[in-house]
């Protein structure tokens, strides 16, 4: 006999490992930053995309489903770039924009998930509760990076010549 909320359960499932992706990114990031303001902000960042995934499978389980328990392995690879990138780089103005379009992409992905006719009005309204706390923190990823653009000047290795 088959779960009748599978298409919500696969749908939350999506977003958990997105979440979890994101998670693990602001962890890594948090490590990667000698600065200590940022390394703060990260380590928040992961842990309130850890509880949002917490959530998310909460809402799975009370489905009657199993949660995602772990993120992407597209997410690894593009981690590995990134600690790479970074290295060679070697300023948090690299991280941030990695985190930012980061940030990009799970926005667009709850938006695709709210946009979906198939799931249940109680499985929309849990997406819609995480899609807003993802987007204010995606809002403030967009104005750091913008306030890291306006402070570029020919010193800085990503000044536009």
């Amino acid at each position: 006999m088959s779960n009748p909320n599978a298409h919500d359960i696969k749908v939350l499932n999506g977003l958990i490992e997105t979440t979890m992706d994101s998670a693990d990114g602001y962890r890594e990031a948090a490590e990667q930053t000698d600065d200590a303001h940022y390394r703060t902000l990260f380590q928040r960042r992961a842990a309130e995309r850890q509880q949002i995934a917490d959530d998310l499978s909460a809402a799975v389980r009370g489905l009657g489903g199993d949660p995602e328990s772990d993120g992407s392995i597209l997410a690894k690879a593009h981690r590995a770039f990134l600690d790479v990138k970074h290295a060679l780089l070697r300023n948090d103005d690299s991280v941030v924009g990695s985190i930012n379009a980061g940030e990009s992409f799970i926005a667009a992905k709850y938006d695709k998930a709210l946009e979906d006719g198939g799931i249940s009005a109680t499985t929309r309204e849990t997406i819609r509760r995480a899609h807003a706390a993802v987007k204010a923190e995606h809002d403030q990823m967009e104005a750091l990076k913008h306030s890291l653009e306006g402070q570029r000047t020919e010193a800085n290795p990503l000044f536009p010549h």
